[in-house]
């Protein structure tokens, strides 16, 4: 790897460490004409499906949309950064485990209601509001009861499991 800092063309590694819950592994290099001494960060680029919007266009996975989605759905909760980035890979593990080249939008949004049911019911209810297209106090009401039926049922597998 060149040295960012005078080009050499050859640095080496001084320390390697896993970073990201293994999925990352970051290297602490050093240039030995100037003596810098950098970071760098390794991962392996698995593709990601393209996106069948409702209308048929398609497009690439967008991670950062996808973020953008869970971080606006949970504004103002109380759960962690590390929640949030474990349920961003989780979704994007099971697009990857589907092994399809294309999947539906749709499918990403179920994934992400899941996630979001397990993170936090009220940004649940939220994203659920902008995604399924709320339109009156009813849709809000049913959704609210299937939230409810589903951890109660939860609930009760959980106690089962003793």
């Amino acid at each position: 790897m060149y040295c960012p800092f005078c080009a050499f063309a050859d640095t080496r590694v001084v320390d390697s460490r896993l970073a990201d819950e293994g999925g990352t592994v970051r290297r602490r290099r050093e240039c030995p004409q100037c003596g810098q001494r950098f970071t760098t960060f390794e991962r392996a680029e698995l593709s990601l499906p393209m996106v069948v919007k409702t209308d048929g266009r398609r497009e690439a996975f967008n991670e950062d949309k996808l973020q953008r989605g869970l971080t606006r759905a949970l504004s103002k909760r109380p759960v962690a950064t590390e929640q949030v980035d474990a349920a961003l890979r989780q979704i994007q593990r099971r697009l990857r485990e589907k092994g399809d080249r294309e999947v539906p939008a749709r499918l990403i949004g179920d994934l992400v209601m899941e996630a979001l049911r397990g993170l936090d019911p009220v940004a649940y209810v939220r994203f659920a509001s902008v995604y399924r297209r709320f339109e009156d106090v009813e849709a809000f009401s049913a959704e609210i009861a299937r939230l409810k039926e589903v951890q109660s049922t939860d609930t009760e597998e959980g106690a089962g499991a003793d």
